[in-house]
């Protein structure tokens, strides 16, 4: 029986370390953005994302008219003069899903003039 006792305090002890561990574990669910929420990912959604929290893994949704927008995931350069680099990653579905990656991330609308109107953002994902 003494045997028996001292297995039972082990599966209590272990139980105990793993609430313990479970309880220390911040529980962090990624979230979902509507770029340009209602209006969509549409001209002059510069400003979408000031006042927005965003974290590593959050998803970014871009709702558009697929025959008249895209989304193209650039850097710096590629945001700030409107340029697409050779390579870039170009989305056309019109209902495209991207998940942040650590740190900034820039999205533009690749149709000539379009992210000249503002058609792009910059989010900082934490």
């Amino acid at each position: 029986m003494a045997q028996g006792r001292g297995s039972a305090a082990r599966i209590v002890m272990v139980g105990i370390q793993l609430l313990a561990l479970l309880l220390h574990c911040e529980i962090v669910h990624a979230a979902t953005y509507t770029v340009g929420d209602s209006g969509g990912w549409t001209f002059n959604v510069v400003n979408w994302p000031k006042g927005k929290s965003f974290r590593a893994g959050d998803t970014l949704v871009f709702k558009y008219s697929a025959s008249s927008h895209d989304v193209v995931a650039v850097d710096r350069n590629g945001y700030n003069n409107c340029k697409t680099p050779r390579g870039a990653k170009v989305y056309k579905s019109g209902n495209d899903q991207i998940k942040l990656a650590k740190g900034q991330n820039y999205f533009i609308c690749n149709y000539p003039g379009h992210c000249e109107s503002a058609m792009k953002i910059a989010v900082n994902a934490v």
